[in-house]
């Protein structure tokens, strides 16, 4: 019986409300979009076909399932307003039945309720996969007639409900194993099929009511530390669950190809710090500390640029960040394995930006033992040379709606066109949504002059089967590969066959293929771990890792091998066997370190980590048993600085101390030594914050106070360590005054000048915000603060005032309509900029960094965005920049942004830039602000003229800065 997933009077409802909604209520032109001369590009499908597309896939019949977001956001938008599915959002099924090249039929799959704006979909045969935070959900159409006959939660307990850093699509491998990543809005709580828990989570919260409380330093099953987003696969019965990369931000989907790579795009805080990268198993893509209890900006060193600390470049353990894409919001990722399009596309990685309004096209090579991506091209976008020369101030029709191109997915379908999901709105990100209609549609890029058409795929014999594994859809050949499995030896030549084929990418799809065909099937693929290709050679080990029970006996026959790519991947898979089973093979791949391959050097130290300080031993060996740590050649140095064991530390003081070695290797060992988190590190460290080399004393300064706000604080009495002399003695002569003005037996004249004097010092301001948000500020007393708080120095203690008392011209209203008409002075804007917000946030090399970046803000934002960002601050806070207000027992109180939370103290950074460390049993109240730090054009005592200035700074900064 087909399963009711709503109720008739649901029903009549929804119709209602999709009959005033169903239809544009202005026409929608469709943008011009520029991509390659070659290719064109068709407007395949448009609402009320679909609405709000998050995510694609192609069936084996070349139809496009999509799922819808229609709901999304329902906490922020009026659902009398938007278009509401009071059922649920749906999975909708577009079809070009007549092969014209637009869609002409759609229709419902499903509708649920506990589809709240799902991101993902992969259809694999008769079940369709859905991801939609907390759960993993399987549809599965027994009879074939487009409609579930069966719902299954495969798996559940993901964070991230009606959220963008939630559960994303998954993906079939060519292995046969499911691969999908969940982003960092957790705690992420999952049990798989087999029993086996997945416990992570890092100290991100926010951005939907659902996403309150979390935390890092969780362990899984596998004894491990897992935080932020992730990569995962399970197999297909939902069994084995495993996670193969971590910390990333929110990365919307990680795909794989066919050799078995995995690749992934990443969102950031800043505006300048997007990614591409290819993901090695078992990756730290660095975005929070590693255990999850620190945000970046709790990590960023001083002399460290945003990228840089916004990935944790500098840490040992962290993977390299790949391609710095800058401005945006990455979204939906494939590789391209056809030559439909042409053969100079074959094998171009495409990952969208609905921020920057375009497709990214990418041509990975080798590099090392890991990939480059190559030079960023703007693949298909609806601007003409990414936002550079945009006409900001040009405010017709128009000219903003070419920035509404949202590409949102990536897909290709079975006949090897490209297909681009466009959620059409003028703003991306900040959780929230401006087009009521829910207006979205597809397009279709296919070659100039050549009509492809969907494939009749026969899945009945080995030939129509084996044909299928050639398809440019990847869920599709997933089918073909579990059919062809199945019949074991018996179809083992005619897969053998495409060993020869022209497509690399078939060639590495035999190889998996064969190495699940049974013993004759294995013996194959041995043969081809001596390929001349070394990528096959690495896939062909890949395979046998997964079904061998002779896996060593080809690690140490490939460990040996000439590719360092296939080096990397024999140490990968050594990961977690014992010492004593790896150590030989191990070693001798240490001994190929050339000193400056990076992605080597992190396989090797995630192989050792576990016994760190018998492989440091080792490594002194191996490089030269009695050499002085003065003589260490590159490599060692390496080993030092990635595993940092204790044992490690006489040899790195002593390089750390030799003013003969340059600034860069001593100031690398300082680093080594800050991540020992041992009693003796510590004592090193304050001994070198007494050298008498400014350069090195100020690196050990700083990760003397740093560190006692995390690892080293159980370590030693921190009490007898003082560093910030200044602010001690200012904020105990300004707790004498918060003690005088509370207290009754004193006269009213003495505590309205102490409090008075409180309110025009950032520090004494901040102690009487703390009174104010716990209701102990004295109300007479009210008088002699109510002025003079708002002209404190202090911006945050202006913006915070105003939450408590009444200053003048807070009533003013600043129309953007207006502004937006206004002319703007670029040379204006700078002055307005120099005076007025530089203090917080940084356009070039002006400024400061601790707000978010503004250099690139205009590839993000539009006129009428960026104005409404800046009149209403707290509308859309930007993630990671939630303010909070600490009072401890002792009176004292900070605002600020949290960026470390542990379960011994927390660390808020003030609008100054200053770090304060708080141990949690003197924490009198901790509260997260509705207020943005930053303040209001009327705090800031701007006129519209200042505005329009302003924003035509900010718009023509991007010309000068092209990526």
């Amino acid at each position: 019986m087909k399963i009711k997933w709503v109720s008739i009077a649901v029903l009549v409802i929804f119709c209602a409300v999709l009959s005033q909604c169903s239809s544009p209520s202005v026409a929608i032109e469709k943008p011009q979009l520029y991509l390659p001369d070659d290719l064109e590009a068709t407007l395949w499908a448009e609402s009320p076909m679909l609405y709000n597309p998050t995510n694609m896939d192609a069936d084996s019949k070349g139809r496009i399932w999509v799922t819808e977001a229609v709901n999304y956001r329902n906490f922020n938008n009026d659902s009398t307003k938007f278009l509401h599915h009071i059922p649920g959002d749906r999975v909708m099924i577009l079809e070009d039945t007549n092969n014209d090249g637009k869609a002409d039929t759609a229709k419902v799959f499903v509708q649920d309720r506990d589809l709240v704006s799902p991101v993902g979909i992969a259809v694999i045969g008769n079940k369709v996969i859905v991801s939609c935070s907390p759960n993993l959900i399987i549809y599965t159409d027994e009879d074939g007639d487009d409609k579930p006959d069966k719902k299954e939660i495969i798996l559940t307990g993901f964070g991230g409900k009606d959220h963008d850093h939630s559960l994303h699509s998954v993906t079939a491998g060519p292995d046969g194993k499911w691969y999908f990543n969940v982003g960092n809005a957790g705690p992420h709580t999952v049990t798989d099929k087999s029993g086996w828990t997945l416990r992570s989570g890092s100290l991100y919260t926010g951005g939907s009511p659902y996403n309150t409380v979390n935390e890092g330093n969780r362990k899984s099953d596998d004894g491990r530390v897992w935080v932020g987003g992730l990569a995962l696969r399970i197999n297909p019965d939902g069994s084995a669950l495993k996670v193969l990369g971590h910390n990333f931000r929110n990365s919307y989907e990680v795909v794989t190809d066919s050799y078995g790579n995995l690749w992934q795009n990443d969102n950031d805080d800043q505006v300048v710090t997007c990614r591409t990268t290819w993901l090695m198993e078992g990756g730290n893509a660095g975005y929070f500390s590693s255990d999850g209890t620190r945000y970046w900006q709790a990590d960023q060193r001083p002399d460290q640029d945003i990228f840089t600390a916004h990935w944790h470049q500098d840490d040992p353990g962290i993977m390299p960040a790949g391609d710095r894409s800058g401005a945006g919001a990455p979204t939906g990722i494939v590789r391209y394995e056809s030559d439909a399009l042409g053969d100079k596309y074959l094998g171009i990685l495409f990952s969208a930006d609905a921020g920057r309004n375009v497709v990214f096209g990418y041509h990975p090579t080798l590099k090392w033992s890991g990939y480059d991506l190559g030079k960023r091209e703007n693949f298909v976008t609806s601007l003409t040379d990414d936002n550079v020369g945009y006409v900001w101030n040009d405010t017709t029709e128009n000219a903003r709606k070419e920035k509404w191109f949202r590409p949102s997915d990536v897909t290709i379908g079975t006949d090897g066109a490209m297909y681009i999901a466009d959620w059409y709105d003028p703003v991306v990100g900040g959780h929230q949504m401006k087009d009521s209609i829910g207006y979205g549609r597809i397009y279709r890029i296919t070659p100039k002059n050549k009509k492809l058409s969907n494939p009749i795929i026969d899945f009945k014999t080995i030939e129509g089967q084996v044909s299928a594994l050639k398809n440019p859809a990847v869920n599709v050949r997933n089918i073909a590969f579990e059919q062809v499995k199945k019949q074991g030896p018996a179809a083992i030549a005619p897969v053998k066959k495409l060993l020869q084929d022209k497509n690399p990418f078939v060639q590495a799809r035999a190889v998996w293929l064969l190495s699940q065909m049974g013993a004759p099937g294995r013996n194959e693929v041995v043969q081809v771990l001596n390929s001349p290709d070394e990528l096959l050679r690495a896939t062909a080990f890949r395979a046998l890792r997964q079904v061998s029970d002779s896996m060593m006996l080809y690690a140490k026959q490939l460990s040996k091998d000439t590719s360092a790519f296939v080096r990397r991947e024999v140490a990968i898979a050594l990961r977690d066997l014992p010492l004593a089973e790896k150590k030989e093979i191990l070693l001798s791949l240490a001994e190929q370190y050339d000193g400056n391959d990076r992605w080597y050097l992190e396989a090797l130290g995630s192989a050792m980590d576990a016994d760190a300080a018998t492989w440091y031993t080792e490594l002194k060996r191996i490089t030269g048993e009695n050499t002085s740590p003065l003589q260490w050649n590159k490599a060692m140095a390496d080993f030092a600085w990635r595993l940092h064991p204790v044992n490690s530390i006489p040899d790195i003081v002593e390089r750390a101390r030799d003013t003969a070695l340059p600034s860069a290797e001593r100031k690398k060992m300082i680093t080594a030594l800050a991540f020992i988190n041992d009693k003796k590190a510590v004592g090193e460290m304050i001994n070198l914050a007494k050298s008498t080399r400014t350069e090195d004393k100020e690196q050990a300064l700083y990760w003397v106070a740093f560190r006692q706000s995390n690892d080293w604080f159980p370590l030693i009495n921190w009490s007898a360590v003082h560093l910030n002399t200044a602010y001690e003695r200012k904020l105990a002569a300004m707790k004498v005054n918060r003690r005088i003005i509370l207290d009754e037996n004193q006269s009213k004249d003495e505590r309205s000048w102490r409090a008075g004097e409180m309110a025009g010092d950032s520090i004494g301001a901040q102690l009487l915000i703390g009174l104010m948000a716990e209701n102990k500020f004295p109300a007479l007393l009210l008088p002699a603060v109510q002025e003079r708080i708002f002209k404190n120095p202090d911006l945050s203690i202006r913006v915070q005032a105003g939450k408590y008392l009444k200053r003048s011209g807070a009533d003013k209203i600043f129309s953007i309509d207006s502004i937006t008409k206004m002319p703007g002075d670029t040379a204006g804007g700078r002055m307005v900029f120099v005076n007025k917000c530089s203090t917080c946030h940084r356009v070039g090399v002006t400024g400061n960094s601790i707000g978010p970046e503004l250099t690139g803000i205009a590839k993000k934002f539009d006129k009428v965005a960026l104005l409404d960002a800046i009149i209403n601050p707290s509308a859309a806070i930007v993630f990671g920049y939630e303010p909070w207000l600490v009072n401890t027992k002792d009176g004292e109180s900070v605002f600020g942004f949290l960026i470390s939370e542990n379960k011994q103290n927390l660390v808020i950074k003030d609008i100054a830039g200053n770090k304060h460390v708080f141990t949690k049993d003197k924490i009198s109240s901790k509260e997260k602000q509705e207020k943005s730090l930053m303040p209001d054009p009327a705090t800031l005592a701007l006129t519209e003229k200042n505005l329009a200035d302003i924003v035509a700074f900010l718009s023509a900064v991007k010309k000068q800065n092209r990526e």
